[in-house]
């Protein structure tokens, strides 16, 4: 083996124990810090016994940073140049996913897909850099009923982009997935699953 091929693969390796240490790392944080229990109220007027609040995560000095770099891990095999979704839970995964790829020497723009457009100034219902005729991952922090990427997916239509794929954190298991690539056609991808966080 050349010189150059054993930093090849010695570079891989690397890459490959990092990433899972990522996404350990994370679980551990979620499993520490998000999962919530006790009788709530879900936005989809739902009950549960628990509560994942992934904003916990995405908006930690800590998790944020793995955040991006286990969803981009997730999607890596996705052709995207922009990514984002309905405001709130999306944005700061969008904006994780961004500063990881500027970490890693790429470029990737992120969108903000507002509950309902503007009534002034130019009364944009998306914001952020145009996502007209590009290629674009949504993003979610936790999935439920899969109403709110479905929202945002629209808006990304309507606005003439391209939806290549849903990716959230974490997947409820409560038919999301079914609404996602039944009723819109795109896959749907998940960074872990309930069994994942210790809830099923």
């Amino acid at each position: 083996m050349t010189d150059a091929a054993a930093d090849n693969t010695a570079t891989t390796s690397n890459t490959s124990v990092d990433l899972a240490a990522d996404r350990a790392r994370l679980l551990e944080l979620i499993k520490e810090q998000a999962v919530v229990h006790g009788r709530v109220m879900l936005s989809s007027g739902k009950q549960a016994d628990y509560y994942v609040d992934l904003r916990r995560i995405s908006l930690s000095g800590e998790a944020a940073p793995l955040v991006g770099r286990v969803m981009r891990e997730l999607t890596k095999q996705l052709d995207f140049d922009a990514v984002g979704g309905l405001t709130l839970g999306a944005d700061p995964v969008a904006t994780s996913m961004l500063h990881a790829a500027a970490a890693a020497g790429d470029r990737l723009d992120a969108f903000v897909v507002r509950k309902q457009g503007k009534a002034h100034g130019l009364q944009q219902r998306i914001e952020g850099p145009s996502i007209k005729g590009r290629r674009v991952l949504v993003v979610e922090d936790t999935t439920t009923t899969g109403a709110s990427p479905t929202d945002a997916v629209q808006a990304a239509r309507d606005e003439g982009a391209e939806v290549v794929a849903v990716a959230t954190i974490v997947d409820r298991a409560t038919g999301a997935q079914q609404v996602i690539e039944d009723g819109l056609g795109v896959p749907y991808l998940s960074a872990f699953s309930l069994e994942d966080v210790g809830l099923a």
